[in-house]
């Protein structure tokens, strides 16, 4: 665990307990450490946890047909995952309300969460239900095929949400997806607003939506496509990703960040709609930039960065990710970021 001193003053407070002659405070020491060192963000995310099977091969079977590929991906992913390990390796403490199901995937999705030091008290495995998988078939040009079987994550109720109800009520910020049960989101946005927790959603994948089970919602953050799907309003530009920002803030929705991949973000809310320009990053990979994006956002924010500025830090985040293969996999670590945002960050 890093120690964060918030100025040379208490630093130096430190030091001198640390080297007086005289036998040591230990609740004076714990009291002075506390007080320096800077509390993580508590994120808890509602979602969904996925296992993506890729094949790669020269051509797709005819029907009837066997033939051999030629590589093939296991990877754990899941729009919920991949925000909550976003959000863990930017130095959150995450915990995870999710379902499995009760095949070898199960139990590989919540030892990959624990590895990664996230909180698994309310994933759980459901007996008679397979994991959710994503079958991915990609031939050589790059053009692929994809069958998602949602399995466990479809029996993610309210119930569990209730279940979960004093790790959620601890929490800095409750993030949110479409790949669970829409009355399970509902039912979690009128939880974050009865507790007075900060709530994000990413309505990904798109579906349409009861504009006023939203209302009042801190954060909706869909890309153009999905911002499109439950506007009605196409998305091709800034200038239209302002007209849908503005349709959506009518419908209750407090803010909207509208991703717009290479070309950055737009945030609007009351009395700001601002384009907030992307960085410049070698890409290879944009699967799982929004996931990117939305995790490292909500911590960013817990930690009591600027919104703009956490806003700016989420697109390095994003755009950092698709330098390289795959979801979680491309996701940098704290240290790894901040280093680009030290220099990135000033430009």
């Amino acid at each position: 665990m890093a120690w964060l001193y918030a100025n040379e003053d208490e630093m130096s407070d430190t030091s001198s307990a640390l080297t007086r002659q005289e036998a040591p405070n230990k609740l004076g020491l714990l009291k002075v450490f506390q007080k320096t060192m800077a509390r993580r963000p508590r994120i808890a995310v509602v979602g969904s946890a996925n296992i993506d099977l890729t094949t790669f091969t020269d051509k797709f079977p005819n029907p009837g047909e066997t033939i051999f590929g030629q590589k093939f991906d296991l990877g754990f992913g899941g729009k919920g995952a991949n925000q909550a390990v976003a959000a863990r390796l930017c130095g959150a403490d995450v915990f995870m309300v999710a379902r499995v199901g009760s095949d070898l995937f199960g139990p590989a999705t919540i030892e990959n969460f624990k590895k990664l030091g996230i909180d698994t008290a309310h994933v759980k495995q459901v007996e008679g239900l397979s994991s959710g998988v994503a079958p991915i078939f990609v031939e050589p040009n790059g053009q692929n095929r994809i069958l998602v079987v949602k399995g466990a994550n479809d029996s993610l109720k309210a119930a569990d949400v209730d279940a979960a109800a004093d790790m959620l009520k601890a929490a800095d910020c409750i993030v949110l997806q479409f790949e669970i049960p829409l009355e399970t989101v509902y039912y979690t946005i009128a939880f974050a607003r009865k507790h007075g927790i900060r709530c994000i959603v990413n309505p990904a994948p798109a579906q349409p939506v009861e504009m006023r089970a939203l209302a009042d919602l801190d954060y909706f953050v869909p890309n153009e496509s999905e911002a499109a799907a439950v506007t009605g309003v196409p998305v091709r530009n800034v200038g239209d990703a302002k007209q849908c920002a503005q349709k959506l803030m009518t419908g209750g929705i407090r803010r909207v960040i509208i991703t717009l991949g290479a070309n950055g973000s737009l945030i609007a809310g009351p009395g700001i709609s601002e384009h907030v320009a992307p960085f410049s990053v070698k890409s290879i990979d944009s699967s799982g930039a929004g996931d990117a994006f939305i995790g490292s956002f909500a911590v960013f924010l817990a930690e009591g960065v600027p919104e703009l500025e956490a806003v700016r830090r989420a697109n390095l985040y994003a755009g950092l990710s698709t330098t390289g293969v795959g979801t979680q996999k491309s996701f940098y670590d704290r240290a790894r970021f901040d280093a680009e945002w030290a220099v990135q960050g000033r430009r």
